[in-house]
Parts: structure tokens; sequence; C-alpha cells
């Protein structure tokens, strides 16, 4: 990939940071060049700008292209495509492995064609942090972390060897080894520089830190002034080929923030009370940036845990400017002082500096929140966005419980109690949203403090966790003198990762999960996370609950959710008096003074060996090769069938005829609906294959950690146990009807009946389509189940684009239309006209719909190719395989 572009406009300038000279493409000297004025663009677009001017080379990115950008203050959005080039790549195991497998069997493909293998490497620098494969088996004890641990390794060995392999079989590809922490933690706390700086011939160029990443939370790097978001693994594989990320210019939405947090308010509260605010105006696709007097009263973590959580709001990033506030948290986790400074000279001579002063840019549209007004909140039952007030967690549990069964109990085997409707039993300090947060992790510590000297307990019936996101986490703790308190309680660190975040609970005590299935209990989950859907946290769990790390100790210590914390006392203290919320809740000033024991020698300590991994790890047999030697009989890496040198498609869309629905479902359809990353059922169709190969159940592992076997993953697609799939009333999981015979069978099955009769399928669907994380396996699943189109009301970003790099056609009803107004039953067939002459980005087709009594009717859609490079990536067949196409044939 070339390093810089033509320069059209002239505006290489250089600049001094400490004792160093820096060049860099300046917004100033396009602004007069003849941009005009860019003192009002968004921040955000101000970054695209640079990115622009940066590879301008008359092809991929024009003048025309910059002067779109410097045109947007115009009308405040455009619809111009442009192509966007991040510095790096973030990835995680889960959807890393699957990424390195298409990039190895890429090479078998060039191979095969005659070239040279090495031709797939990536281009740009890829880090790869292994943090969602540890499980939660062991809890509440010492020696929960190494047991873990031992387990992930002897699960995921295979796995962890082949990612040794890639380590060593491409170029610009670091792996961070389990054990060390979270990603996105990794990410804000070390890898992230916010000013990038790059020598080339004898010269640095400062650039912005951008990024792209494998993983939908890529967005909590916006906190510290780096532009980046996720997307699906293979738009990440692409990128690190050296393709652009296509997109267009995005609406910006600005969200104003004036006043402060009262006192015991916190950034979860606070986080959750965005959330709410920004899924109800509506920013899917759009740019989000915050701006006002009141960002100098957030501190760094707190706009992390915001920029966190922008999928969950819908938007495509969630970003704050860099002012001192910045500069202070680089300090702080131990980034070298030429770092520091030349984010502070770069950020001021390119117009990136923002201060109380700074004038406010020109947004879209603005949404405004006084910080004063948050209160205490959760979120939940279903989903994120639905933040609850702590005061009316009562009624909103008992509103989650299916009407006559709110007396329902059943007694546990082998103790003395019984678990009732709302119990809680998991309650998990988990997720990098909030344990990158020393505040909300030393108020969590201060309270478990202040619960153990007053004699409260955890109630024996829930599942205590801690999993922090980095090392650094344990080391504060534990010089605070709170680790102790914590571990009494039952919350002793069980690992460095995700854990309970994205399903990787592990089991329920024996008794307590036979209690729940005996009773069909609505039992809850409390757990500092940002995603709640059902069926992620826990098959069991049927409410699940966000919160901050001091509720979720509160109410692990309650035990149940159907209780006003406001009102109501927690527990008794051992002379039988109450003891509520209010009295081991731990003060603001109490917090600041343990959160100033946080240094930036702790970072550097931790980080210093980031890379080297536990003799566990650096001991794997790696193989070698710059192919990689499958293992025909592997359950966990196969090579997957997707990629193929092929000729793009004559016609402009080829359509097709006769198409069966796969699946009616309704709105909010997740990708972890999809594409489950939790637990494999024994009777699930992915169980039966690997029972079949000598695999039993104890060793199944989970969905997330076999995404590098597609022969497992396509049987679990459309596999999660809370699916509804409207075509079979009644039931949950991933059960569907074949027509015409009306059977009932797995999706699976059903597909696989489809392709024996040689009929293509389609997926119905309702609003908000692909929701939730960016998993490329739900668009690959979707694919191998012989889908070739997904009709919907409106596509979540990611997954839309992961469709169509996967070649299934993205088509949204028209508005005022959908499969309830058209009255589908699932039964009906479908054909798509073809189109020989060239298709237009969001172009209107022709679908006819044909019912079983006979009748039949034309409707128009819209074909959810958005660009020009979106229509390029399906006809060649998706967008690996246009990459392989022109890598052959000398494009790239």
């Amino acid at each position: 990939m070339k390093w810089t572009g033509k320069d059209s406009l002239k505006t290489r300038r250089s600049l001094s940071a400490g004792d160093r000279e820096y060049d860099y493409f300046s917004l100033e000297a396009a602004s007069k060049a003849g941009l005009g004025d860019l003192s009002r663009l968004p921040f955000t677009l101000r970054v695209l700008l640079e990115n622009l001017l940066r590879f301008e080379d008359g092809e991929t990115v024009t003048v025309e292209d910059v002067r779109a950008v410097a045109d947007w203050l115009v009308e405040r959005r455009s619809d111009h495509e442009i192509a966007f080039r991040p510095a790096r790549v973030l990835m995680q195991d889960f959807t890393g492995v699957p990424a390195v497998v298409d990039l190895a069997a890429m090479r078998d493909a060039v191979a095969r064609a005659g070239g040279d293998p090495r031709m797939i490497n990536p281009q740009i620098p890829v880090d790869l942090v292994i943090d969602h494969s540890v499980m939660v088996d062991k809890y509440a004890m010492p020696e929960a972390f190494a047991h873990n641990v031992e387990r992930e390794m002897e699960r995921n060995r295979e796995r962890y060897a082949f990612l040794r392999w890639g380590q060593l079989a491409f170029d610009n590809f670091r792996v961070v080894p389990p054990g060390t922490g979270i990603c996105h933690q990794v990410n804000l706390e070390y890898l992230a520089r916010t000013v990038w700086c790059e020598e080339r011939e004898g010269r640095s160029l400062a650039y912005p830190d951008t990024l792209v990443g494998t993983d939908s939370h890529t967005t909590m790097i916006n906190g510290l002034a780096v532009l980046g978001w996720g997307v699906g693994g293979i738009e990440a594989e692409a990128a690190m080929l050296g393709q652009p990320v296509s997109m267009i210019i995005p609406e910006v939405v600005g969200f104003r923030m004036t006043g402060a947090l009262r006192e015991g308010v916190t950034a979860t509260d606070l986080v959750l009370t965005v959330t709410e605010m920004l899924r109800s105006f509506g920013v899917v696709g759009k740019f989000v940036e915050f701006f006002g007097t009141g960002l100098g009263r957030l501190p760094l973590a707190d706009r992390a845990t915001i920029g966190n959580m922008s999928p969950e709001y819908g938007a495509t990033c969630g970003w704050f400017p860099v002012d001192g506030v910045t500069l202070d948290y680089l300090r702080l986790s131990g980034r070298d002082d030429a770092t520091v400074a030349l984010v502070e000279a770069y950020a001021r001579a390119q117009g990136l500096w923002r201060s109380d002063d700074t004038p406010d840019p020109h947004f879209t549209d603005v949404v405004e929140l006084d910080l004063s007004t948050v209160k205490p909140s959760l979120a939940g039952p279903k989903r994120p966005q639905d933040r609850v007030d702590l005061e009316t967690m009562k009624q909103a549990t008992e509103a989650a419980i299916p009407e006559g069964d709110g007396d329902k109990s059943v007694p546990v085997a082998g103790s003395d109690y019984r678990l009732k409707q709302g119990d809680v039993v998991i309650s998990a300090i988990t997720s990098c949203t909030n344990t990158s947060n020393p505040a909300v992790m030393m108020g969590a510590g201060l309270l478990a403090k202040k619960a153990v000297e007053k004699g409260l307990r955890r109630k024996p019936w829930v599942k205590t966790s801690m999993a922090p996101g980095s090392k650094v986490v344990t080391d504060y703790l534990e010089k605070a003198g709170l680790q102790g308190y914590l571990d009494r309680l039952g919350y002793n660190v069980v690992g460095y990762g995700c854990t309970t975040c994205i399903g990787n609970s592990g089991p329920l005590n024996g008794p307590v999960a036979d209690a729940i299935a005996e009773g069909d209990l609505t039992v809850c989950s409390v757990l500092s996370g940002n995603r709640n859907f059902e069926g992620r946290v826990h098959s069991q769990t049927r409410a699940n609950w966000l919160a901050s790390p001091p509720l979720v100790v509160a109410f692990g210590l309650a035990g149940t959710t159907r209780i006003d914390l406001t009102r109501e006392p927690l527990g008794q203290d051992p002379e039988g008096s109450d003891v509520y919320l209010r009295d081991i809740w731990p003060s603001d000033a109490e917090i600041a003074e343990l959160v100033k024991l946080v240094s930036a020698g702790m970072f550097r300590e931790k980080y210093a060996d980031v890379f080297s991994g536990e003799e566990s790890w650096r001991t794997l047999p790696v193989p070698e090769g710059e192919t990689y030697a499958w293992e025909p009989e592997s359950t966990y890496v196969k090579e997957p069938s997707f990629f193929a040198l092929r000729e793009p498609s004559e016609a402009g869309l080829t359509g097709f005829a006769g198409a069966r629905v796969l699946a009616l479902l309704g709105d909010s359809i997740t990708t972890d609906h999809i594409s489950p990353a939790g637990a494999i059922l024994a009777s699930s169709p992915a169980g039966v294959y690997l029972r079949e190969r000598g695999i039993g159940p104890a060793d199944f592992n989970s969905y997330g950690s076999r995404r590098g076997n597609h022969e497992v993953m396509m049987r679990g697609t459309f596999a999660n146990i809370r699916l509804r799939n409207e075509m079979v009333p009644g039931t949950e999981g991933g059960m569907t009807r074949h027509i015409p015979s009306g059977e009932e069978l797995s999706i699976f099955d059903a597909a696989m009946r489809y392709a024996q009769e040689e009929k293509p399928l389609v997926i119905v669907a309702g609003k908000e389509y692909g929701t939730g994380s960016s998993r490329d396996w739900a668009a690959k699943g979707t694919l191998l189940l012989g889908v070739k189109a997904v009709l919907a009301e409106s596509f979540e970003r990611i997954h839309r684009s992961n469709l169509i790099g996967m070649r299934v056609l993205p088509l949204q009803f028209r508005k005022g239309e959908s499969r309830k107004t058209l009255a589908l039953d699932g039964s009906e067939t479908f054909d798509l006209a073809g189109q020989d002459g060239p298709l237009l980005p969001g172009q209107d087709l022709r679908l006819n719909i044909f019912r079983t009594d006979g009748r039949s009717e034309e409707i128009t859609v819209t074909c959810r190719l958005d660009t020009a490079n979106e229509i390029a990536y399906y006809r060649y067949g998706g967008i690996l395989n246009y990459v392989l196409y022109r890598l052959l044939k000398g494009g790239v």
C-alpha cells in the first residue's frame, strides 16, 4: 500500500514536537488551497479529511472527494462516497481466528492459481488480543483464576497454536496472549497513540491514529480521540490487505454535555442514559461527537465507557476530541513524553484541540444532556437501551415475570433455601466497558469493604465473579487494600477476558440450574457489561441487567432484583439490624482519594512484556511454512470453501426464482440470534456433528471458540435458544417449517433439504436486523445455508456490510410495508427480477411474491448495496474474492 498520495493541493507541512520534526498533511493549508473555512467542520470529519488528503492518488481518492468533505458543511450531510484507510486493525480471538483462517485459505487459493502465497499479507499493523475464550468454570475461590486459565489452554490449544503460526507466517501481525486483558482495554491503556507516527525514507510522518476492529466495541477508543469503529471480520481482512473502507460521508450528531454528575452517580449510569437517549433519537449509521462544557468534568475513563457503548446506541462511533484530559490520561497510562508532546503539537496545529472556548462545530443534529439530571440506573431485561431507574427495578423485574407466576419458588436440592422468581443467579464484574474505569472499580471495592465490615455476605445461589480487562486493575485494587474484601464476597478474579459479558459465564451450580429448569423460573443476571440480549449471558437467565460494578456487588448481596434498593434493606448485620445500600455506598471523595493510587508505573510494569505470555503459550508447538498444513480431522480449524478465483458476473444482478423462506423473524434480531457465541447444546446440529467425531459435551467449548470450523458454525447459524421463528409459533430455538411438507426441522436440517431440492432461500425479518456484535459468521453461516437474500425493514450497519461481503443481498421493504402488512406466513415463494444493465447504489428492484392459494403480487424493495464499491464486491462474489481477484490480476 502506498505511503502517501499525490498531494495535489500541496498540503504537506512540518511541525516540531519535543526535539523532533514531523511531516503532516495540514488542514489549514487545505483550507487556504481552496477548501474554505474548516473551523466549524465536526472534528471527526476533519480526521476523515486528513485521511483523504494523505492518500489522494487521483484514483481511489480524488480531489473531488476531498472537496466533498469540506462541502459537507453546506447541507450538513452528504451522499458522496469516500475511501477511508485506517492506520491499523484490532482483533479479538473469536473474530480473529476465522480471519486468520481466511487469510490462510487465500494463501492456498493464490498458490493454486500459481501465485506467490506471500502476496496475502497484512499491509497495515494488526494486533490480535486473545480475550474471548476464558470461561468462568471455577469462581469464588482463590484458585479460580489458575484453574480457568488452565482449562482455557486445554480447550483452545489447537486454536492458539494456529494463531502462533499466523504470528510467524504474516508480517505486521502481533498477538497478545491469553490471560493479559480485553482487547479494547489493552488498546486504550497501551496500543493506541492518538497520533500515529511512521518512519519512511528518513522522514517521520504524523497522522491521526485510526482503526477498524473486528469487535463492535472498538469504539471504546473514541474516548482517547482515536477514530475507530467495528467492522465485520471480512471487511477488516480486506482493510489489512490494503483495500480501503468504502463509506458515505456520514451525518454527524452532536451531543452537548453541560453540568456535572451528582454525588453517587457513576459513569455507568451516564452511559446507560446516553444509550437510551441516542437509541430513541436514531443515530444508526451516523457519527456521534460529544461537545460542551461538561466534557472537561468527565475523566477519560468515563469518556471511554461512553464510546464503548456506541453500538448499543446505534452510532458508528461516539467520539471525544483531544484536550487536556486526553493528555493527562496518556501520561497516567505510561505513554512516553515524546508521544504526549506529539499529540498536543499535532492536535493544536490541525485544529483538533478542544477547550471550553472552542467554537462549537456545526452538526447535522444536536442532542443535549445536563449531567446533573442523570440518575442511578440499570438497563434490561433484554436490551441495553431499555434503561430503568434503580428505584423502579422491583417493578421492572416483576414486569418480566410471566403473569400469574410471581409467587412461584422451587427448593434447591441439598440446601435450606428456595429459588424464587427474580432471584439473581449471576453477579459479574465483567467487561472493558466498566473495568477500564478506576472510579467504578474502586467504588465496587469500597462497597465490598463496607459490606464485609457490616457482616453482609453474598446469597448462596449467586454465582459471583470478577474478570478485569487488564492486570492493572488487580494491581490498583490490591494496592488500595480492596481486593481482599471483594474476594470475601466471592468476587475473586476468574480471568482477564470478556467472560460473562459475551456468554462465557460458565455453568451454574448444579442444584441451582436444576431448580431453575424444574420451575421454569425467570431468574436474573446482573453484570457490568454492555450487552444483555436474550440467550447471550446464560441460557437460563431470562432477565439480564446491566449495571455499574458497585451495583453488581449490591445485587449479589441482595440476591434478587425484586427489591427497591433505595428503600429496602440489602440484608441484616450480625445483630439483626437492617443494612441499606446507602449505609455502604462510598462517597465520591472516598473513591477519588483511592483513584489517586493509580500510577503510570503500574501501566508500564504490566505492559512491559505484553506480547510474551505465560510458559504454556510460549511452548505451544507451532506449525511452520508460508501456507498452513490443514489437519483433516480438526474440529477447530478447517479450510473454508469461500475462496475461488472467479470472473465478475456480467449481469448487474442475477436475481433468483422460487426462493423459499428459511425463517420469518421479528424486530431486533441480533447477531447473537443469528450466530450465537455461547454454549453448544448436545442435541443441536453442531452438537451432533461434534459427538459424531468423538467429542464429548464436556469438551464442546463454545460456538465462539469454534469459529475456525465452518462445519460447526453453519450448523450453529440461527441456533440461539431464544430465537423465535414466526413460521413455528409457540417455539423457541433454531427451528423452522419445511415447505411444502410442513415438517418441523432445525433450520440447518431444513436448509440442507432445500439444498437437495435446489431451492434458493431468503430470510424475512423486521426492523434493526443484525444489531449487536460484528460477527462475520452471522453472514458466512447465512451464505452456507443457501440464503441468497435477507428482506428486512431495516439493517444495522455492520451486519449489512458483512452480508454484502459474503454476497448475500440485503433487500429492504419500502416504508410502510413489512411482513405483517403483506400478511406473510413463510409459505410463500419469491422471485427477484434480474438486471442486465449496471446496478446503481440503493436502486429499487421488483420482487414477486407467490402464495399457496395461487395469488401473487409484485412489490418494490430497495437494494441495500449503498455504494459503488459494495456493488463491485457483490459482483465478484464477495469482498475477499474481489481482493483475491485483483491481487492475482495485478490490480492491487
